[in-house]
């Protein structure tokens, strides 16, 4: 046939068709159910940009093309005259889609790819029946993409909660921590940032907070009631996007001024991903799920690849950590006992056998290392991913408090999801119901998807997030820095936004628990000891549960009890607080000894904890098994209101 023949035959499709002709044709087997579910998959991808048509109806206008060939593979046909067939013609009429060339680009100039490739196809294509229940289990009855706007609709009310939880837990604390009679005053770190002729104006950038304008009690306070105001604001749909601008800014303030007490993982990671929230959700007053624009394709990947660094590091940490319990797999016989805030289910856990410790220390790292691999493959094991990372979570809130960690790791999940998963009420009535989204590109007849527009600025802000990712990804797996670059520069520089940072937690495994028990005495004979709400103390104390609320105090004194006295600037600050009798300090308590007047003195004590076996428990009723080691710190007293050693007759021999 002329060429003038095939460009009237395709005229003719194009005309019968409604599309406009001078695109390129696509042509498959229109009896096969395999290549038409794949077929409604690429017409999404390319959208009109390629026009495609059964073999059936077009092969009268290519008499050159024998119908036996249409029915093995198919055919693109180009306004130019172009032929191809198979896998480069799969390539070659995707690469007409934005940033979808690479697979064509990799057929015409990477060795060995283009035989490989159509030897991969013309497998499929022999074995259509098989490959399509494959295609059955992995994909389910969604080939096509049903979207992701109500996923992410729900994603960002998980933030909101998260948010909001954050904000209130913080609050309840502030004036203890970080208010002007607290542990660590937001005035005094400021102060002394202000004063550093070092920093000049760059302390802004280097300690970015609200704070700076005003550092007094009520207005950190205030800080805490916006970021709740916010998160309802943002829960309920109103103007979203400046609502996630806002309350990453105030956490991001609060985070600043209160040091060493909001430096945990996951508040970095409420940080970033509330961060790239930003980007999901839809700039408008107000955000329903059935109206909101198509989503940023780009966040919805980054925020994805977050889940993945935060489980892939945590696992390339311990393994090269050089940490024999993880490598030998008895990690979790020592974890149990000694996080920071065991629950009373991690009391029994620790009771198990060896040989399940070893093995569930095993799924562990499976989970932390194999499975986010998966968080990239086909919907159905993107989800059965996801469920395995919420049961590892669930596992690890029921034994462990670990604040909102836990609920902000399964609301990362969230985006791995798609709309298909949730109730029909959410999306009945929008752009296009998933019924008839599914129904009509089958046939052919769907107008292509609408894509978001597209920001330069908004591109290059999540590209160079990108990049900056790979420095804490590559760091966890031991590559030298000066290998990076200038990259490794740009993620110093950030840094202070904590928009991109470092995960691994428990890259080696503590294997004893000493406690810091904290005693007062107004005669240097009799002491009595102060008692904290959640951590550890009295050994017939049964452990609680105090998630997601994170009580910063008792976390601080676990890291303070596996460190030195001189290394923790805090602690000394701490007991100058409790000798000072300041209220705001003792609140954090659970008592006060010395409800009349503050003591004389006070002393740090350490002591071994173990968790009592079952025989010990049925006997004593107690949870833990104490041993005294000695003094953590040497006897303090007030010396002019600051404070001081106390006499040497009273320090420990």
């Amino acid at each position: 046939m002329e060429p003038s023949d095939t460009d009237g035959g395709e005229r003719r499709v194009g005309a019968r068709r409604g599309e406009a002709p001078g695109t390129p044709l696509l042509v498959y087997d229109g009896t096969c159910d395999f290549c038409k579910r794949w077929i409604a998959r690429w017409q999404r991808v390319t959208g009109d940009r390629v026009r495609y048509a059964p073999s059936q109806e077009i092969a009268p206008s290519v008499p050159d093309i024998p119908p036996a060939a249409f029915a093995e593979a198919v055919h693109l046909l180009e306004p130019d005259g172009r032929r191809s067939r198979g896998a480069e013609a799969v390539f070659r009429a995707l690469a007409t889609a934005p940033r979808r060339g690479a697979w064509l680009w990799a057929y015409e100039h990477v060795p060995g790819f283009k035989a490989a490739s159509e030897g991969l196809y013309r497998l499929v294509a022999g074995h259509r029946p098989f490959f399509s229940r494959v295609t059955g289990a992995l994909w389910g009855a969604h080939v096509v993409p049903p979207g992701q706007e109500i996923t992410c609709w729900v994603y960002v009310r998980l933030i909101a909660i998260v948010y909001a939880i954050a904000f209130v837990s913080l609050w309840v604390q502030l004036d203890g921590l970080v208010g002007s009679h607290g542990i660590l005053p937001a005035s005094q770190t400021l102060a002394a940032l202000a004063s550093s002729p070092k920093l000049g104006p760059a302390r802004y950038w280097v300690a970015p907070t609200l704070c700076w304008l005003s550092s007094a009690d009520w207005f950190l306070s205030a800080l805490c009631g916006g970021g709740v105001a916010l998160s309802a604001a943002l829960f309920l749909g109103v103007a979203p996007a400046a609502c996630l601008i806002g309350l990453w800014a105030l956490y991001l303030s609060l985070a600043t001024v209160c040091r060493e007490f909001l430096w945990f993982q996951w508040d970095g990671l409420l940080l970033e991903a509330g961060f790239l929230a930003i980007f999901l959700a839809p700039w408008r007053l107000r955000s329903r799920p059935r109206s909101d624009p198509p989503i940023s394709r780009g966040a919805l990947r980054l925020t994805r690849w977050l889940l993945f660094r935060l489980l892939f590091a945590s696992a390339a940490v311990k393994l090269l950590s050089g940490d024999s319990s993880w490598r030998d797999l008895t990690a979790l016989r020592y974890h149990y006992e000694t996080q920071p805030l065991p629950t009373w289910i991690g009391w029994y856990a620790h009771q198990l056998p060896l040989w399940f410790q070893r093995m569930s220390t095993g799924a562990t790292l499976a989970v932390e290392g194999l499975v986010p691999f998966f968080l990239f493959a086909p919907r159905r094991i993107r989800f059965a991913a996801a469920a395995v990372i919420v049961a590892h979570q669930l596992i690890i809130a029921a034994t462990g408090n670990y604040g909102f960690f836990n609920l902000l790791t399964i609301a990362l999940c969230v985006p791995l999801l798609d709309d298909a998963v949730w109730h029909a009420s959410l999306w009945r009535g929008s752009h296009v119901s998933l019924e008839s989204r599914e129904d009509r590109v089958s046939t052919g007849d769907m107008a292509p998807p609408r894509r978001p527009r597209t920001v330069p600025i908004r591109g290059a802000i999540l590209a160079a997030l990108f990049l900056l990712t790979l420095v804490p990804v590559l760091g966890a797996l031991r590559v030298p820095r000066s290998w990076l670059g200038p990259l490794a520069d740009a993620y110093d520089l950030a840094a202070p936004l904590r928009t991109v940072n470092s995960y691994g937690l428990f890259a080696v495994m503590t294997q004893e628990r000493p406690e810091i028990r904290i005693e007062g005495s107004d005669d240097g004979v009799t002491w009595s000891a102060y008692r904290f709400r959640y951590k550890p103390g009295d050994p017939g104390r049964r452990p609680g549960f105090a998630a997601p609320h994170q009580p910063r105090l008792d976390w601080q004194m676990w890291f303070a009890a596996i460190s030195s006295f001189r290394s923790e600037f805090w602690f000394a600050k701490f007991c100058e607080r409790l000798l000072q009798g300041s209220r705001p300090v003792l609140r954090l308590l659970g008592t006060n000894p010395f409800p009349r007047a503050p003591p004389r003195y006070l002393r740090a004590v350490v002591d071994r904890y173990h968790f009592t076996s079952l025989a010990e428990r049925r006997r004593t009723g107690a949870w833990w098994r104490a041993e005294p080691l000695g003094f953590y710190a040497p006897v303090m007293t007030l010396e002019s209101g600051q404070l001081a050693l106390a006499p040497p007759e009273l320090q420990p021999k």
